[in-house]
């Protein structure tokens, strides 16, 4: 004879039914009365399920994506049939892709997103836009199961498609203090205003700083950009917005990139130009890099990546990666970089080409490139003109602002010294 491992009152008094999320143990297993054996996805939350008795895991009767009614038993400790027979016969125990829905799914009202506890981990996890599905729970609840069939099928709601186009001006934020032409900084993909901090405390409050987040980045709308050009006109509209005066204008890779296109459209209001490991001076890159970046959802998927960065991996610590990861835990934030990496990096390339604006730069330049970036060819820079000056660091990746910020500080006070003192680039 057996004994049903029963929800409980894990179901909750008004609930009819709930669908077991996982099993934690397999027939065969020895179980403890109390220990958790299930997990079971209510209206409410995800809740364990424990053994009601010792003994040995016999049936599963409802396996991980089945909808059970809350008085069903879904498995059996011991072997044969029950000691006591169920409440009510067992109801619906197919797997989720085999079941029929308990309702059909209900149009969203507009606006409003009711989706359980589980069904949104799962959707931010996944980066699938809730927004862009429909429950089949009570009154159009969105459960986990709605989400994983969105995965599934792979089409709106899921991956890189799931972002909603958000509008609005490009986030800026300031700091610094002192007086002068303002020093505005621009960041590389995948990371925003923060990565200046170093940097700016090195340079010290001696001149205003301002800092442009791109689109899908930071706090800045995630938008669909068709290409390089439009990415730097929305960054060149925000610097017109500002109407801040000539400035010193410091871009880092895909924001170097942008910088050197400011620079090149308005140069009355660029009075120097320094570039940190610039895109768009070559097609060569690491594309596995980026494509980890998006792809990444947890600590330990990104950090790998991120010591790929660096020249020496032992400066992504646990927690500088835990505040990355933190940063981009918006999987809307994320599939809105993917899809801009696929539009300016097909293929693992670098689909801009800056080279000639390059040459054209008609301001006092400096290029600092670390020569262990593993992400962008140092070499690129030989690119520029004999006007613009090269800065190669030894043994330093792609982030020389975030592994030798003093360096660059100093860097960048002699490019503005030397500009507003009209001396030489």
């Amino acid at each position: 004879m057996a004994t049903p491992i029963t929800i409980g009152a894990a179901g909750g008094e008004y609930m009819e039914s709930v669908v077991v999320v996982e099993w934690r143990v397999k027939p065969g297993d020895t179980v403890k009365a109390g220990e958790v054996v299930a997990v079971v996805e209510t209206a409410k939350a995800a809740t364990e399920v424990t053994a009601p008795c010792d003994g040995t895991m016999g049936r599963i009767l409802a396996e991980e994506g089945a909808e059970v009614g809350v008085k069903d038993p879904i498995g059996l400790i011991g072997e044969g049939e029950l000691d006591t027979p169920p409440a009510q016969a067992p109801g619906v125990t197919l797997p989720a892709e085999k079941a029929v829905p308990a309702a059909p799914a209900v149009p969203r009202k507009a606006g409003r997103v009711v989706a359980s506890p589980v069904a949104r981990k799962v959707a931010a996890r996944e980066g699938v836009d809730l927004e862009a599905l429909a429950g089949t729970g009570p009154r159009g609840r969105i459960k986990r199961r709605d989400v994983e069939a969105a995965l599934r099928a792979g089409g709106a709601g899921s991956g890189a498609a799931s972002f909603a186009e958000e509008a609005g001006p490009l986030a800026v934020t300031r700091g610094g203090g002192g007086e002068g032409a303002p020093i505005l900084l621009i960041h590389g993909f995948a990371s925003d205003a923060m990565v200046w901090r170093a940097v700016e405390r090195a340079l010290g409050k001696v001149r205003p700083v301002i800092r442009v987040e791109l689109p899908c980045h930071g706090q800045s709308p995630k938008r669909r950009i068709g290409s390089f050009r439009e990415l730097a006109r929305a960054v060149t509209e925000a610097v017109d917005a500002l109407d801040a005066g000539p400035v010193h204008l410091v871009g880092h890779s895909l924001g170097g990139a942008v910088a050197l296109a400011l620079a090149d459209t308005r140069p009355q209001v660029v009075r120097s130009l320094m570039l940190l490991a610039p895109a768009g001076l070559g097609p060569e890159m690491e594309g596995t890099i980026t494509a980890g970046l998006c792809r990444a959802t947890r600590v330990e998927s990104l950090a790998p990546w991120l010591k790929r960065l660096v020249g020496d991996p032992a400066i992504v610590t646990e927690k500088y990666a835990a505040a990355a990861m933190q940063a981009r835990a918006d999987a809307r934030l994320r599939a809105a970089q993917t899809a801009l990496a696929g539009v300016l990096f097909p293929d693992g390339t670098q689909a801009m080409d800056l080279t000639a604006a390059l040459s054209r730069t008609a301001v006092p330049a400096r290029i600092v490139w670390g020569k262990a970036d593993a992400l962008l060819p140092w070499r690129h820079a030989i690119a520029a003109p004999g006007t613009v000056g090269l800065h190669l660091l030894e043994g330093i990746g792609h982030m020389p602002h975030v592994e030798a910020p003093e360096t660059v500080a100093r860097i960048l006070q002699d490019l503005i010294a030397a500009a507003e003192s009209g001396g030489p680039r």
